[in-house]
C-alpha cells in the first residue's frame, strides 16, 4: 500500500527563492492529507502535478502564519472550481473563526461542506480513524499551542495466495474469511489451513511530523519508533540561542530526537532563510543519525 509524504513547502517564517513556507501531502492508499498550508501552496501542487480536488482532509498544527496563510486560498479555489465533496480540518479551534470571518467579510457561501475538527494542544489524542490509517496529535512546545500529528497505517487483511487457491479448487465464497486469517472445517471434515493458503500483509508503518518546537522530551513518547520523523531543523547548533528564544530546533537536535526515540529515518526542513544553502543543516544532523534527508520541495519520501 502507498504511504509517502511530498514536500510541498520547506521554509520557516518567510517565502525565500525557491523554497515556500511550509506544506506537505501525504498519500495514504491513494487518499489525500494536507499537513500545513503555507502561503503558495497552491501554486506548489500545480507545479508539481497534484489534483487539489484530491485533497480531502488538511491538518493545521498551528496559527503562525506560515502553516496556515494558504489555506483560504486553496478552499476558495476548490469552490470556484466546483468541489462539491465534503473536506475536513482539523486544526486549532481559533481557526474556525478565522475561516469564518474570511468568508464572512468576502460574502462568501462555500457551496461544498466543511466540516471542523479543533484540536488541543494539552494532552496526546486520537482525532482521525479511517479504514486506512489512525491519526493522533503531538503535543509540542512552541511560542503558542501547536501540535504535530502522528499517521499510523492500520493492519491489512493477509494476502490470498490466488495460484494455489484455483489450483486446489477452493471455492470463492472462502475468501474473505481466509483473508481474516482463520482457518476453515469443511463439511468433509478436511481443514483448509490459512497458512497454505495467504501471507502476511505489510507491517503497518508511522510517519510523525513535528512542526515547530523546542527540543522537549515530554513529546519523545509520542513518536517512538516513527519509521519516518519530519522534524523541523531551523537552524544550526551555531545559532541554539536563537533557536531557544523562537522556539525552535536545530538540526543537530532533530539528529538527537531521532536517536533518543528509534526513528528509522530522518527528515529535516522548516529552514531559516539564513540559510540559502542547505547541505550544512544536513551535515549537521548527519553527525548524529546518518539516515537523515533534507525535505526538498518537490522530491516524495516513502514511509520505510
Amino acid at each position: 500500500m502507498k504511504f509517502e509524504v511530498t514536500i510541498l513547502g520547506s521554509s520557516s517564517a518567510t517565502p525565500v527563492y525557491n523554497r515556500n513556507p511550509t506544506a506537505q501531502l501525504l498519500n495514504c492508499n491513494e487518499k489525500f492529507y494536507l499537513i500545513d498550508c503555507g502561503e503558495g501552496t497552491q501554486q506548489q501542487l500545480i507545479r508539481f502535478g497534484i489534483k487539489a480536488n484530491k485533497i480531502d482532509f488538511v491538518f493545521i498544527s498551528h496559527l503562525h502564519g506560515d502553516h496556515y496563510f494558504g489555506l483560504i486560498g486553496l478552499l476558495s479555489s476548490l469552490h470556484l472550481n466546483g468541489r462539491i465533496k465534503p473536506m475536513k480540518i482539523f486544526g486549532p479551534p481559533a481557526l474556525e473563526e478565522i475561516l469564518a470571518l474570511q468568508f464572512q467579510h468576502s460574502e462568501t457561501v462555500i457551496r461544498y461542506p466543511i466540516e471542523f475538527v479543533a484540536t488541543q494542544a494539552d494532552k496526546p489524542v486520537q482525532i482521525f480513524e479511517n479504514a486506512d490509517l489512525t491519526v493522533e496529535t503531538i503535543i509540542l512546545n512552541h511560542r503558542i499551542p501547536c501540535t504535530g500529528f502522528k499517521f499510523v497505517q492500520k493492519k491489512r487483511l493477509r494476502k490470498l495466495i490466488i495460484e494455489r487457491l484455483e489450483a486446489d479448487r477452493v471455492p470463492v465464497e472462502y475468501y474473505p474469511l481466509l483473508k481474516r486469517g482463520a482457518d476453515l472445517d469443511l463439511p468433509d471434515g478436511s481443514t483448509l489451513l490459512n497458512a497454505d493458503y495467504t501471507t502476511d500483509s505489510e507491517r503497518p508503518r508511522t510517519y510523525c511530523y513535528c512542526s515547530d518546537t523546542l527540543m522537549d522530551e515530554r513529546y519523545f513518547e509520542s513518536i517512538k519508533g516513527a519509521d519516518l520523523l519530519y522534524h523541523e531543523a531551523t537552524f544550526l547548533q551555531d545559532m541554539l540561542e536563537r533557536a531557544n528564544q523562537t522556539h525552535h530546533t536545530t538540526a543537530l537536535q532533530a539528529g538527537q530526537v531521532a536517536i533518543a526515540t528509534g526513528a528509522v529515518k530522518l527528515l529535516i526542513g522548516h529552514f531559516s532563510s539564513r540559510y540559502k544553502a542547505l547541505p550544512p543543516l544536513l551535515d549537521e544532523a548527519r553527525t548524529v543519525f546518518e539516515n537523515t534527508e533534507l525535505a526538498l520541495e518537490g522530491n516524495t519520501y516513502s514511509v520505510p
